[in-house]
């Protein structure tokens, strides 16, 4: 028996033997929560992420090194 089945196996052994209702409302809660998305986003935020997403993948990008160099020369004439 794999670790995921054994630790399904006790929870769902340990729910069933309690009776404790604060300990059942946190287990509620947590899965109430993990079934929900993180951050909700609007759709214009979700589609500027799949944007960024498609130049990445395109290679319309900087390293964040390139950039920093280019601010300091940039800087540097000032």
């Amino acid at each position: 028996m794999d670790l995921t089945t054994q630790i399904k196996k006790n929870l769902i052994s340990r729910i069933k033997d309690s009776n404790d209702l604060n300990f059942l409302n946190a287990l509620q809660t947590i899965f109430d929560s993990s079934e929900q998305e993180l951050y909700q986003l609007s759709n214009n935020q979700k589609t500027a992420i799949a944007t960024s997403r498609t130049e990445i993948e395109n290679g319309n990008f900087h390293k964040n090194e390139e950039v920093i160099s280019e601010m300091r020369e940039w800087l540097k004439k000032k």
